[in-house]
């Protein structure tokens, strides 16, 4: 009787606490649209995307975050102000709930994509990301993105293998985050289920229905639009949080001096950080207010995008910041192939029985391959980790 009354209770004050608090645009989600594909029907204080949001913050992944490199590798190494994958997330999440709040859309909903959107991430970045892959495809496991790992983590390494149980909302959120595309504009797909997440998975991966997919096939599906529009909000912003902090970080490593910014793009988006995020956010506020989707404007865009160029051209592909990939690539080959032989034989020893797969439930280790279980856990390594355990297999006496 007393948990009935408790539950009760904690109903009518929530109920009242949040009455005419912040009203919703009618092409927000709402929290009760929310749903889990298992039930949870405990008594809270909180809405169901704020549940999410806070399972995902308070999770192991999400602390691993500030180990990660955003683009430069082993930068932090010398300068610890160079902008690691926990910072991006916290601008991701705080710019999103900026563009949110004036388009008056579900701020919880929007944080709970944010903070668990690069969840995935491995070691080193992208340049980890495209080395995991190769190993990925030589084991024959498809192709790795860390978009489709970062709902996995939520999904089934998390809490011990069991997952977070997160809403559908987010779960699409974090998979539809893509921010290499590029959008002007971003309509939310209203009608998607989990059904065509499944399908996203395997065609991204590179095989569907034991068919191997065109890289055509797989770059119409990755095209693939979120649910909701507080998605939309992350989608875009990502774009917004890394493009100028980028150019910041290059600069501070000596990578290119602002002067040498395109003189059209600094005209209208701004040659600092601040003043391209205030440019961007503007241009998706006014042109996306009380409407179904959201977007810039065709010049902001136009300018956006020749701004991304740059940034590929002079800080993605440099020969400098690439020059670590082939140590990445190799260490990564050397790691992939030594986990596979420990689980082969068995070696409780290894870190990836300690740490790893001693600590997962029955319903994981029987569920995916071997080749599966050394990728999920190379890609839940920090950079420091990935470093030490390449340390102690080469150099085991030491």
């Amino acid at each position: 009787m007393r948990n009935i009354t408790n539950t009760k209770k904690i109903n009518e004050i929530f109920a009242l606490s949040n009455k005419d608090v912040y009203k919703l645009s009618p092409y927000a989600c709402k929290d009760t649209d929310a749903f889990r594909i298992i039930p949870d029907d405990k008594a809270h204080f909180r809405t169901p995307f704020a549940i999410d949001r806070d399972r995902i913050l308070y999770s192991g992944a999400y602390r691993r975050y500030q180990g990660k490199t955003q683009v430069f590798s082993f930068s932090n190494l010398i300068d610890e102000e160079m902008t690691n994958r926990s910072l991006h997330t916290t601008y991701v999440s705080q710019i999103s709930r900026t563009i949110s709040k004036m388009l008056g859309l579900n701020l919880e909903l929007v944080e709970a994509i944010a903070l668990g959107h690069d969840l995935g991430h491995t070691p080193f970045g992208h340049d980890g990301e495209r080395a995991l892959s190769k190993q990925c495809i030589k084991y024959k496991i498809g192709e790795f993105h860390h978009n489709i790992e970062s709902l996995h983590i939520v999904d089934n390494i998390s809490r011990k293998g069991e997952g977070l149980n997160l809403t559908f909302q987010v779960r699409d959120g974090i998979i539809s985050h893509d921010g290499e595309v590029h959008n002007t504009q971003i309509i939310p797909d209203k009608d998607k289920t989990n059904k065509e997440i499944d399908r996203y998975i395997m065609i991204k991966k590179g095989f569907y229905n034991d068919k191997k997919i065109s890289d055509e096939e797989k770059n119409i599906i990755s095209n693939m639009m979120p649910a909701t529009l507080e998605g939309c909000v992350v989608r875009i912003t990502d774009t917004i949080a890394y493009i100028g902090q980028d150019i910041e970080d290059a600069i501070r490593f000596n990578l290119l001096k602002r002067s040498e910014l395109p003189v059209d793009c600094v005209e209208h988006l701004g040659d600092t950080n601040s003043k391209i995020i205030d440019s961007l956010v503007k241009s998706v506020v006014i042109n996306s207010y009380d409407k179904n989707y959201v977007c810039f404007d065709e010049e902001t865009s136009f300018y956006l995008k020749k701004l991304k160029d740059f940034n590929y051209e002079r800080i993605y592909t440099d020969k400098d910041v690439k020059k670590t990939n082939p140590k990445v690539e190799k260490c990564m080959e050397i790691l992939f192939e030594k986990y596979i032989n420990d689980i082969k034989h068995n070696n409780i020893n290894s870190k990836i029985f300690k740490h790893f797969l001693s600590h997962k439930t029955d319903k994981y280790l029987q569920t995916f391959k071997d080749a599966e279980k050394v990728r999920d856990f190379i890609a839940t390594m920090t950079d420091r980790y990935f470093n030490e355990e390449v340390k102690d297999f080469l150099l085991p006496w030491k």
